[in-house]
């Protein structure tokens, strides 16, 4: 398989994933303050939003790239 191929999957399967969940969130676990005996941890959910445009444009663009691979 030729990497412009595997590249194009990838962008469509990326894009796909967009637009299916439209973002993602994780955990971010920092020290917040550490007296003698204790430690304070503290954990932070963050979330990442994917927009729209970019999930389309990446399906786009990877439909581009594997029909133009094809033609050739």
């Amino acid at each position: 398989m030729k990497p412009q191929t595997i590249l194009a999957i990838i962008l469509i399967a990326a894009g796909s994933i967009g637009l299916a969940y439209g973002g993602y969130t994780y955990t971010r676990e920092t020290t917040g303050m550490k007296p003698v005996p204790l430690e304070l941890k503290v954990e932070e959910k963050e979330a990442v939003n994917v927009p729209l445009t970019v999930s389309a444009g990446a399906i786009v663009v990877g439909l581009v790239l594997l029909v133009g691979d094809g033609r050739k």
